[in-house]
């Protein structure tokens, strides 16, 4: 059985990393990103997902903080939010992350992600947040597209990489919806990182048994439903 890579995720707002249910902001913060990341990589984490909250909703940025947190922590870092033109691409390369996730809204412009995912080919992953059929971005109005035909055009691009997260679930500690991810799997050659209502070891080892490159964890984690040490270890990271 192939490794499922795991990432923590940190989503950092007004300088604090916060917990996310359904694309808002949770009760609590979880203090200082760096100190979270430091603790993640303590714990064996080779990837945190690290995101921008305010940036993603127009309210500000947190850009020299999670610079930090990629410069100051070991740890390999996929950073997100608020990603939605080649210059916000390119801003976001800028501070050393191996990657970024272009976000679901630039896609209602698909020729310009398809010239990003040209560009910049690993460097860059695309994020479908769906609900449905539709993509349904989070912190957005209204649906996009079809996911489908996205997905198409988006192959077609060469994409290398897609961050699929079912908004219902998300922070909903529901479980993955493994259904949508499996659909995904048969329609592109592209790697895929699962997001959204990872709740359990079980719920990661199902996933691992999909062949997906990787799933982003939060609130599970943060609520104590697992140790990321356990789930590192049932996602087979230990092994590699």
């Amino acid at each position: 059985m192939s490794v499922l890579e795991l990432l923590p995720a940190i989503d950092v707002t007004g300088g604090q990393a916060v917990r996310l249910s359904s694309g808002s902001v949770d009760a609590g913060s979880w203090g200082s990103p760096i100190d979270v990341a430091r603790s993640f990589d303590e714990a064996g984490a080779r990837w945190v997902h690290l995101v921008d909250l305010d940036l993603a909703f127009g309210r500000g940025e947190n850009s020299e903080l999670l610079a930090r947190v990629i410069r100051e922590t070991p740890v390999h870092v996929e950073l997100s939010g608020g990603i939605t033109s080649r210059a916000a691409i390119e801003a976001g390369l800028a501070m050393g992350p191996e990657r970024v996730n272009v976000a679901t809204q630039a896609l209602a412009r698909i020729d310009d992600v398809c010239e990003a995912v040209d560009s910049f080919g690993e460097r860059v992953a695309v994020c479908l947040d769906v609900r449905g059929d539709r993509l349904a971005a989070r912190g957005g109005c209204g649906e996009g597209g079809d996911v489908w035909e996205v997905l198409r055009v988006l192959n077609e691009a060469g994409v290398a990489r897609v961050v699929v997260t079912d908004v219902t679930r998300d922070g909903q500690m529901t479980g993955s919806n493994r259904e949508l991810l499996e659909r995904v799997a048969d329609s592109t050659d592209a790697r895929i990182i699962a997001s959204g209502g990872v709740n359990s070891l079980a719920d990661i080892e199902a996933l691992r048994s999909l062949g997906i490159e990787g799933a982003i964890v939060g609130k599970a984690l943060y609520q104590g439903a697992f140790t990321l040490a356990d789930a590192l270890a049932v996602a087979g990271c230990e092994e590699d």
